[in-house]
């Protein structure tokens, strides 16, 4: 690659939204690492992305192993000139049902992976971040953090997480040119949502596709003058999102906790 080449890292990469995002990204002509435990996914998406002309460099990556995600970033690193302009921490898991109903091994496996893994990422990532010059990190966030989601609530704990952690380090982290940024899509249709059934997606349904949310990254990572200016860090995702977190601005706690009541039908 030359020195201009932009990159990106992508976790989670194998398929759905980081799939759809690794392969926009491949069509800018970035080079693309794509990371996951699905070995056999990362293959076919190394092809595709090399149909395209682009330089894919993908490999294993347990997101929730701090040493493995050191050593999967710093070999991405040295095979790009230490340059990282793009992080996008979107390995995640999701599981629906009652918290009491659900077993606790299942609970911390959803922390470890939607929590954990993106601290990981994020401190592995740094020094490259830092290095780049307007680098970028994306995380992936969910219109579950308005407010927390009935049927969903370790979920939705989670990405409260990702909404503090992006919020408190694109503020610490401008200071050496990094935007940290989190996009915020309701449900989407992906593997995560085929067996998907709350009261809150009966309501809502689920509407977005992987290609919708890999668009709005790409779109987020190049912002217009208006969102540079207000320095936007939150991207909603989709119409139904866009209105709820504009409603949440101004509702009153009880009107909000109302509202997600009757979607969830709680």
């Amino acid at each position: 690659m030359t020195a201009e080449q932009k990159t990106v890292f992508i976790t989670g990469a194998a398929a759905g939204i980081g799939r759809a995002t690794a392969l926009n990204f491949a069509r800018k002509g970035f080079t693309v690492g794509g990371f996951d435990i699905d070995e056999v996914g990362l293959k076919s998406l190394a092809d595709e992305i090399d149909r395209l002309g682009a330089t894919a460099i993908v490999g294993h990556l347990n997101v929730t192993d701090s040493d493995e995600m050191a050593q999967r970033i710093g070999e991405f690193a040295n095979a790009t000139g230490g340059r990282l302009d793009v992080l996008i921490n979107n390995a995640g898991i999701l599981r629906a049902g009652r918290f009491e109903e659900m077993d606790i091994g299942g609970h911390l496996k959803e922390i470890d992976i939607n929590a954990k893994g993106v601290v990981n990422g994020l401190y592995a990532a740094f020094p490259y971040l830092r290095s780049t010059p307007n680098s970028v990190v994306v995380n992936l966030a969910s219109a579950s953090a308005i407010y927390g989601q009935a049927e969903l609530a370790n979920y939705s704990a989670t990405k409260f997480f990702i909404r503090g952690i992006t919020e408190a380090l694109d503020i610490e982290w401008s200071r050496y040119g990094i935007r940290v940024i989190a996009m915020w899509p309701l449900f989407v249709q992906t593997a995560m949502t085929q067996t998907l059934k709350t009261g809150t997606t009966e309501s809502l349904g689920i509407r977005l596709t992987a290609q919708d949310i890999a668009d709005a990254i790409v779109a987020a990572t190049e912002p217009s003058r208006l969102r540079r200016l207000i320095h936007q860090v939150h991207f909603p995702v989709g119409s139904q999102t866009k209105v709820m977190a504009v409603g949440s601005r101004f509702s009153p706690g009880w009107l909000t906790r109302l509202v997600n009541k009757r979607l969830a039908h709680s």
